[in-house]
This record gives structure tokens, C-alpha cells and sequence, in this order.
């Protein structure tokens, strides 16, 4: 089984230029700890956690009203969704996090989660 068949294909994304306020309103509705961001031109541009949101609002002078440009990771760990479920498991605990953008040919095809990798996992055990 790969990546592709347990990831989160109606997966939520947000704009670089989404405030802050948006973001956690998206979060919190779709009831989501984080978020891809794209460009204008629809392309990965970084990942947005709740953790990382809450960890910069508590600073002096950081308000819900900045764009998430500001504290997203730029940075992002992917995977791509021929992947196993094996390596999506390693590459989440190895780096500490919990999400992971899928990209095919750099586009934005899904989601993997904690939350998708713990199903399969409970589904899937013989124990």
C-alpha cells in the first residue's frame, strides 16, 4: 500500500497573504491542526501548524491580522504519494511533525497526517 491510498485528497490550502485570523478560523471549522500553503500560481509555498501560529502570537507585537507568510515553515518536508506508508511514518517521527504536504511532479495532490497514518495502522493490525 503507498501514500496515495490513505492520503487526504480533499485536503483545505491557504494563501500566502491569508491574515493569520483566517487561518486559525479554517483550522478551527474544518477541525485541522495544519494547512499547505501555495503562491498565486497555486504552488506549494510552505505549511502552517497551529503550534507554530500560537508560538508566534504569544510574542510582543505579533497580531492574528499578520499574513501567514510570517510564520509559516518555508521549509517543507514532502513526500510523494507512490511512497510507502512505512516511509511516511519514519519521515513524520524522524523530523517531528505531524503533517506532510504529497506533491506529484511538484503539484499539491494531498495530505498525509498523523491522523490518516494511526487509521491505517488500527486497521490494519492483527493483533
Amino acid at each position: 500500500m503507498q501514500i496515495k491510498d490513505i492520503m487526504k485528497k480533499d485536503f483545505l490550502s491557504v494563501k500566502e497573504d491569508d491574515l493569520i485570523e483566517k487561518v486559525l478560523d479554517i483550522m478551527r471549522e474544518s477541525k485541522i491542526n495544519s494547512l499547505p500553503v501555495v503562491n498565486s500560481n497555486g504552488l506549494l509555498a510552505g505549511i502552517v501548524v497551529k503550534a507554530d501560529i500560537f508560538r508566534f502570537m504569544i510574542q510582543p507585537g505579533h497580531y492574528d491580522s499578520c499574513p501567514v507568510d510570517w510564520v509559516m515553515s518555508k521549509n517543507v518536508l514532502t513526500i510523494s504519494p507512490d511512497s510507502s506508508i512505512k516511509e511516511a511514518a519514519k519521515k513524520l517521527l524522524d523530523n517531528h511533525i505531524v503533517a506532510m504536504p504529497v506533491l506529484d511532479n511538484d503539484k499539491l495532490v494531498g495530505m498525509i497526517t498523523i491522523e490518516e497514518l494511526l487509521a491505517y495502522y488500527m486497521e490494519n493490525d492483527n493483533s
